[in-house]
């Protein structure tokens, strides 16, 4: 007891704290707060929902940024990196998504097949005329993560040419981009 008194260790309980004699009471071994934990989410726990997306007169980079925002969650307050937090994203009207510029006769889309001299190149006019969802499926596919999260993500988005689809069931609501 005259040693602890001192070399100044406090008895407190089990433990042995180092702390002047008269400190006890700061040290006990009872919390008298609680924690606070921080909510994990998971896939099970996340509820989605369907939105309907105009892109008639939409500029094509800027409507790809938002719906990518929105395919992987970030509008949300439980966002977390690592789980598929979005929501299901139907665009229609892709035949009249516009670029600036000179994208449109300039802008060039690159396929390879992987075998020498194999790389394909197709302009930007040439492939919106034949299929625009592709255009606008490719633009927000580039603006998400390039791992198997961000192609799970990407299955949430369909995208049709004209102002009707085929998800009336799911009742979406309709956004309003830009």
């Amino acid at each position: 007891m005259i040693v602890r008194a001192i070399l100044g260790i406090a008895h407190i309980g089990a433990k042995t704290r180092f702390a002047p004699t008269g400190w006890s009471h700061i040290h006990s071994s009872r919390s008298t707060h609680t924690t606070m934990r921080t909510p994990t989410i998971n896939a099970q726990n996340v509820e989605r929902q369907w939105h309907v997306v105009d892109a008639r007169g939409q500029v094509l980079g800027r409507l790809a940024s938002q719906v990518a925002q929105i395919l992987r969650g970030k509008t949300k307050p439980i966002y977390s990196p690592h789980v598929d937090t979005g929501d299901h994203v139907i665009i229609i009207n892709a035949s009249q998504v516009v670029v600036t510029g000179k994208k449109a006769e300039q802008k060039l889309y690159y396929r390879y097949s992987g075998y020498p001299g194999g790389l394909k190149v197709t302009p930007y006019q040439k492939l919106f005329a034949r299929s625009p969802e592709r255009v606008v499926r490719m633009a927000v596919k580039g603006m998400l993560p390039h791992t198997t999260l961000g192609r799970q993500m990407f299955r949430k988005l369909k995208v049709y040419r004209g102002s009707t689809h085929p998800h009336a069931a799911q009742k979406p609501d309709v956004l309003k981009m830009g």
